[in-house]
């Protein structure tokens, strides 16, 4: 592939053009009045997609909003790549944020600015470039199916089904996806895993209005205070969570991925100054890194009840509310965890308060194994084009479509990303560098070819 540098600097100028092209179009799923800008950003899809050398595209419905599935299909014995993306985008507000407008690509300080520059336009539009390298210069030795969805920003409700009922359409052997990100723009990185994720909110109710405290303070239970005690014992001194049986499913990361993970560059100083936090917490016995990518957590995402107006009101509040979250790992059960946490915490709630929680959303956790043929092709291609191995990374963060893919398509996925923290996604000024998109166009190419030498 020597000749793919001159391919990328030959028609830098048309990428950004087309990629602009698709950035101009406001497509927020969460939005119903962009409904059109849905279609017409799917539309866009297609364009590229058969412009890069796709045998065919089409534009497929689903309950929500439509997908693009395109393919090209060389040879029935050779290894398939599915490419998932998302079109849809995150709302652009606040709107003064932004320096320039959201939705009209701008170039400075060698990024591009826009909403959906990085997630997830920019990174999907990586691979229809390194596809159409690979099919117009005939290198091109597996075969592509894309699969690009519009509501991955609102949870992916209407793909799931849409999976169960093409299965055979969607089948293959891996699945590759941009849409996580790098440790640096020096340090290549592949995302190994992701958390999974509950969501509960909990309503406490003890007397049957709102009470004077002075008359009725130190007689009757403040559901407040109990919930805060009540939340308290749902975490140990050792940051270990109490609920019975939620560690039975943890999987253990390997002492060789441990370390291989602790290669990535931190400084805890630094990390404490950027947050303006003089200590952090966390499980014993884990570093920062492997508390957020490869444990478990629990965390009060909201708490609120009684007076919370301007100036005092001696109340004794009848109700008491808290969201909670917990970040999950494989091979924890979302539903399970769910009924472990409410069967626990219901147990320990005193008679003097009634509880009621509702379960509000989750979605599995992903595993990636860094010896699964795909990984390592991936690995050899970051090494090609960054001249050193990249780091397996296990984000804190989710994405429940992917194991979704797993327990529905069977197969695994790798986060081959290119984003980077500073790019600011969901935010105001949204960026992606120039060098990170070619980088990523230059380093894509370099899995079709080691997925292909190593078979299916």
């Amino acid at each position: 592939m020597q000749d793919l540098k001159q391919y990328i600097e030959d028609n830098k100028q048309r990428f950004l053009d087309e990629l602009f092209e698709l950035i101009r179009i406001p497509s927020i799923s969460s939005k119903p009045e962009h409904k059109d800008d849905m279609y017409k950003c799917a539309e866009m899809w297609k364009k590229l997609i058969i412009a890069g050398g796709a045998d065919k595209a089409e534009i497929m419905e689903t309950e929500g909003n439509p997908v693009v599935y395109a393919e090209k299909i060389l040879d029935p014995s050779f290894p398939t790549v599915l490419v998932y993306a998302h079109y849809d985008v995150q709302p652009a507000e606040p709107l003064e944020l932004w320096q320039s407008p959201p939705f009209e690509p701008e170039v400075r300080d060698g990024k591009i600015f826009a909403r959906g520059a990085d997630d997830d336009k920019g990174q999907g539009f990586m691979h229809t470039k390194a596809f159409e390298y690979l099919v117009k210069t005939n290198q091109l030795k597996c075969n592509v199916k894309f699969l690009i969805e519009g509501e991955e920003e609102v949870g992916s409700p209407s793909l799931p089904k849409f999976c169960e009922e093409n299965k055979e359409l969607l089948k293959s052997d891996v699945i590759v996806v941009s849409d996580t990100g790098m440790i640096a723009p020096d340090v290549p990185t592949i995302t190994t895993g992701l958390r999974g994720l509950c969501y509960w909110e909990v309503e406490l109710t003890g007397p049957n209005r709102d009470l004077h405290s002075g008359l009725f303070g130190g007689a009757v239970a403040n559901p407040i205070n109990v919930l805060a005690k009540m939340i308290t014992e749902m975490v140990d001194e050792n940051g270990h969570i109490t609920v019975p049986g939620f560690y039975d499913d943890v999987i253990e990361v390997s002492n060789e991925e441990r370390a291989m993970m602790a290669k990535a560059p931190y400084s805890e100083e630094e990390y404490k100054k950027a947050l303006d936090v003089e200590e952090l917490a966390g499980e014993k016995g884990y570093t920062t890194n492997e508390r957020t990518g490869i444990r478990p957590s629990f965390d009060i995402c909201g708490i609120w009840g009684g007076y919370t107006g301007e100036g005092a009101k001696t109340v004794l509040p009848s109700k008491a509310y808290a969201k909670i979250s917990s970040r999950l790992v494989p091979d924890q059960d979302h539903e399970k965890i769910a009924e472990l946490f409410i069967k626990h915490f219901e147990s320990i709630a005193p008679k003097s308060v009634k509880v009621n929680i509702r379960h509000l959303h989750g979605g599995q956790a992903y595993g990636c194994p860094i010896d699964l043929p795909a990984y390592k092709a991936a690995e050899k291609a970051c090494e090609e084009v960054y001249g050193k191995r990249p780091v397996p990374v296990r984000s804190g963060g989710s994405i429940p479509i992917i194991s979704d893919f797993e327990r529905i398509l069977g197969v695994k996925a790798v986060l081959m990303g290119f984003g980077l923290e500073a790019d600011a996604i969901h935010s105001p000024n949204e960026n992606y560098p120039l060098e990170q998109f070619y980088n990523g166009i230059n380093t894509i190419p370099y899995f079709y070819k080691y997925f292909a030498e190593m078979g299916k």
